[in-house]
């Protein structure tokens, strides 16, 4: 399994990953250009996508579906609840298939186990893809470490896990009061701390962590992974998914 972030952040965010033939998409929330330019840089073709798997409503995550879809020929899959609640428009959508929230898709030999999140949205999810007994973990707009997360976390190969903030960045900058409550509230979104809690009770069976959704207000990349690297150690690789552009191939 290899597995690319062409984008990660408020900005917009869009996961690639590739197994056994089948070739998946997580979110749409960079535009369908600098999708297709970002797959192209690891050779790869935006037009043999086979699923567009939205996690949620909001919309640095779903805002160009319909455009993925009406120009790349690509299917969507979420949930009805996610699509009726989706903030921005997608235009005309012809090839949607609806998925219930905890339950899992499967396309060739490749299954998708969802995830029901904290997150403050309709009907959020996090993504396990697993082949041949390997086990990816997508993990961002989690909300807080609810109840089973780190049960499953134990389960995995590797993980994009989000470390969106550094409270005492968070705290000190000019975000309005209620935006900070929401972002550190138990529907928001992890801090550097909290997914280093995690990471460290995953166990060895994990092979690496990218930190992804990271705040470009109230967090820095070398702070995210110098917070990480404290709670997990040395031998665990760390990875940054970039708000800003294409990552390197991850392999699981």
């Amino acid at each position: 399994m290899i597995c690319i972030s062409l984008q990660s952040g408020s900005n917009g965010n869009a996961i690639y990953v590739e197994a056994d033939g089948v070739r998946l998409l997580f979110d749409a929330g960079i535009s369908g250009a600098q999708a297709e330019g970002r797959l192209r840089v690891h050779q790869r073709d935006i037009r043999k996508i086979d699923a567009l798997l939205v996690s949620h409503d909001h919309t640095d995550h779903i805002r160009c579906a319909g455009i993925y879809q009406r120009k790349y020929n690509m299917p969507v899959y979420l949930t009805r609840r996610t699509q009726e609640a989706t903030y921005c428009s997608l235009g005309p959508l012809q090839d949607v298939h609806y998925f219930q929230s905890g339950g899992v898709m499967r396309f060739g030999n490749v299954a998708v186990h969802t995830i029901p999140t904290a997150h403050d949205a309709a009907d959020g999810v996090a993504f396990v893809v697993e082949h041949n007994d390997k086990r990816l973990g997508i993990f961002t707009d989690l909300g807080h470490p609810f109840r089973g997360l780190s049960d499953v976390l134990g389960t995995l190969d590797a993980v994009f896990l989000e470390s969106n903030y550094d409270p005492e960045m968070l705290n000190k900058g000019d975000y309005p009061w209620p935006l900070k409550q929401r972002i550190s509230g138990p529907n928001g979104h992890l801090s550097n701390q909290e997914a280093a809690n995690l990471l460290r009770g995953c166990g060895r069976r994990l092979r690496w962590a990218a930190l992804a959704h990271l705040s470009e207000d109230n967090n820095d990349p070398r702070l995210a992974l110098e917070t990480n690297r404290r709670s997990v150690g040395r031998e665990l690789p760390l990875y940054v998914a970039s708000r800003y552009g294409v990552g390197e191939i991850l392999t699981v």
